[in-house]
């Protein structure tokens, strides 16, 4: 009995300690930036939050073509999941909407219309409803958009929409949580991850996945964050990018973690000790206040992507088309106004001081950059678990059409006002990704303030 008291007592010393050291720790201006995390919180919280979750209910939204059964290109993985909730949902009785599921790869209306194929969602065991066929005008319609795609600055390897292996799947249908894919296999992928595709050379002995302990055991990660900040701004920005996905992705799965597993529905909710595992100062050796603010820096990033592709919707002729009229124009007037809240924001990142150096250096840097970032979306390729590659193929998906946004100003400053552009273009899987990648970035900021409130609560 004492022993057990004793074991409570300490335990809410550490909450209280960490609670403490969290708020006291995550504030302040975030590196490379002119904002700070309290905007940041009220912001996304108060305004963005509530609209993008509205927003990414709709049907245009809320169904993700993707190709599930693609290969690793660099190692054969046998993994498994622990649990039958890794497996992608199949398809539900109800359809996917005629506009959608009608081959509608086009990024225009009219086009869409003119498409009328009607293919009934089919039962599949991991996957969502399936549309296999296109007319021969789609076929040739996106041929012709391939063509010119392929001058983009595309920072994934995308999926072919065109691909028989290519499904949809309802996000709704399918959350992100926890699945219980751990282990050798999940190591590898991030291992890859930072290792291989992050700017570090030979000299830096210290791991960069943060998952990975330092080699001696007794460096607390300052020597390796004093070469970090030594590096140039790009370089600095790639490494944020990335340990900021990594953290959206490790708090949801922190928020929505099985909890219990019985004949009925199983118990879905926070764990407030695996959240302490991975975000905890003490534990993480200082890294996890750092892993935070890289989820904050991530969200700057694609804030700043969503608010200039506003004009690129802003068109008439441009209707996220499903079929239905009302819904259509309802969905557009919510993603509309999404962009004047987005647009409103005071402390944009300026993404102007990124590649400013010379123009031929600065040109290979960003081909660097592409090519790396590229790389890490075909690594989401060997995620052995159905439901984790889905939601890591999306969200990489999103930060690499919002990268492409960035970097593409003068392209949509030139937008026609009343004709499709084949200067910048994007495909409704991309248009797909970037709102529901975000929401997923606004959804981790949004729990980590329940997080915090667990925390208080337990002291």
């Amino acid at each position: 009995m004492l022993r057990r008291l004793c074991y409570l007592w300490t335990a809410s010393l550490l909450h209280i300690t960490f609670s403490g050291q969290l708020h006291s720790e995550l504030t302040g201006v975030l590196d490379d930036c002119f904002c700070d995390i309290e905007s940041i919180d009220v912001f996304n919280n108060f305004k963005i939050y509530p609209r993008i979750q509205k927003l990414t209910e709709r049907d245009y939204f809320r169904y993700y073509r993707v190709n599930l059964n693609r290969p690793c290109p660099f190692w054969a993985d046998d993994s498994h999941c622990s649990i039958k909730d890794c497996q992608v949902e199949p398809c539900p009785e109800s359809k996917i909407p005629v506009g959608i599921k009608s081959g509608n790869y086009n990024r225009y209306s009219q086009v869409a219309n003119a498409n009328t194929d009607i293919v009934d969602c089919e039962q599949a065991q991991d996957l969502g409803a399936i549309n296999s066929t296109l007319s021969n005008y789609s076929k040739e319609a996106f041929e012709d958009w391939a063509r010119h795609d392929d001058a983009q600055d595309h920072f994934c390897e995308l999926d072919d929409e065109t691909s028989p292996d290519a499904d949809y799947v309802d996000l709704l249908l399918n959350p992100e949580r926890y699945t219980g894919y751990k282990g050798p296999s999940a190591w590898r992928v991030w291992n890859s991850i930072y290792e291989e595709n992050c700017f570090k050379p030979r000299s830096v002995y210290r791991p960069l996945n943060p998952l990975v302990p330092p080699r001696g055991g007794d460096d607390d990660g300052e020597g390796f964050y004093n070469w970090l900040e030594g590096l140039c701004l790009e370089k600095r920005v790639f490494y944020r990018l990335i340990s900021g996905l990594h953290s959206s992705i490790n708090i949801h799965l922190c928020a929505e973690y099985l909890l219990a597993e019985g004949w009925g529905k199983s118990l879905w909710g926070p764990n407030v000790q695996e959240f302490r595992q991975r975000f905890d100062p003490a534990e993480t050796k200082g890294e996890g206040t750092r892993r935070l603010k890289n989820l904050y820096f991530l969200y700057l990033i694609e804030l700043r992507a969503l608010s200039k592709v506003a004009p690129y919707f802003d068109r008439a002729f441009v209707n996220l088309y499903t079929g239905d009229r009302q819904e259509d124009r309802a969905t557009k007037e919510l993603l509309l106004q999404f962009f004047n809240e987005t647009k409103a924001f005071p402390m944009h990142f300026d993404e102007k001081s990124m590649f400013a150096g010379q123009k031929i250096e600065a040109k290979t840097l960003k081909e660097e950059f592409r090519l790396h970032f590229k790389n890490i979306s075909r690594i989401m390729d060997c995620v052995g678990c159905s439901k984790c590659r889905l939601w890591g193929k999306l969200q990489t998906q999103g930060l690499g059409t919002a990268l492409k946004i960035l970097f593409s100003e003068k392209e949509i400053k030139n937008l026609p006002e009343h004709s499709p552009s084949k200067g910048f273009q994007l495909t409704r899987q991309e248009i797909v990704a970037l709102l529901n990648g975000f929401g997923r970035l606004s959804t981790s900021i949004h729990q980590l303030h329940s997080f915090r409130a667990l925390l208080k609560e337990k002291r």
